[in-house]
């Protein structure tokens, strides 16, 4: 069993499944709107300090979902030689254009480093949000992103293939091929089908 997930990596998988299967054939996004980031913050109080008095704008909205955009082709190269979402394959950003973006809005968050030493440990030095400074959540979103891919949990980041699926996820055991077990129900009747298909 692995260890449970950052808040790095918790953040920016959340992030990146603001895009999802509508359940009829197409792509939602939740973050369509500022209404859909206030609702997404909400639901992700860890995400910036003071959440629950955040309420997004349309120029906050933006920098996020291209901080989204950013995360979501690094994480198609995270899990190369396999496919990348299906959502993304056609659309990806350039690499270096997605770096460029990820860590141009991480730089807007002024942080200082902060010492921690357990008894028992080596010294860990852990970035944190300057004190007075407002919070700049594309900034903070962009920090968690960076934080996965640097971290050891993008080793374990797949793309889900399961039909209709537009998923990232973190693998938890060896065999596991998808997101989720309504996924895996999914691949395997789409499978049978084809077979059927093949042979008559």
């Amino acid at each position: 069993m692995q260890d449970s997930p950052s808040r790095d990596t918790r953040i920016a998988l959340a992030l990146a499944l603001t895009v999802r299967h509508d359940g009829q054939g197409g792509i939602a996004d939740d973050l369509a709107d500022p209404a859909g980031l206030t609702a997404w913050i909400a639901a992700h109080p860890d995400a910036v300090p003071d959440a629950e008095a955040f309420a997004a704008d349309a120029p906050t909205l933006a920098a996020v979902r291209e901080v989204r955009a950013a995360a979501r082709a690094l994480f198609a190269r995270a899990v190369r030689p396999g496919e990348p979402s299906p959502a993304d394959a056609t659309r990806l950003l350039p690499v270096p254009h997605a770096l460029r973006r990820l860590n141009e809005a991480a730089a807007l968050a002024p942080t200082v480093p902060v010492l921690a030493w357990a008894d028992a440990g080596d010294p860990v030095v852990r970035a944190a949000p300057a004190q007075g400074a407002p919070a700049d959540l594309a900034a903070t979103l962009a920090q968690a992103v960076i934080g996965f891919l640097a971290g050891p949990d993008r080793q374990r980041l797949r793309a889900c293939h399961a039909p209709r699926c537009v998923r990232y996820f973190l693998k938890e055991h060896p065999r596991q091929e998808w997101c989720r077990p309504s996924c895996g129900n999914r691949a395997r009747v789409a499978r049978h089908q084809d077979r059927h298909r093949r042979a008559g």
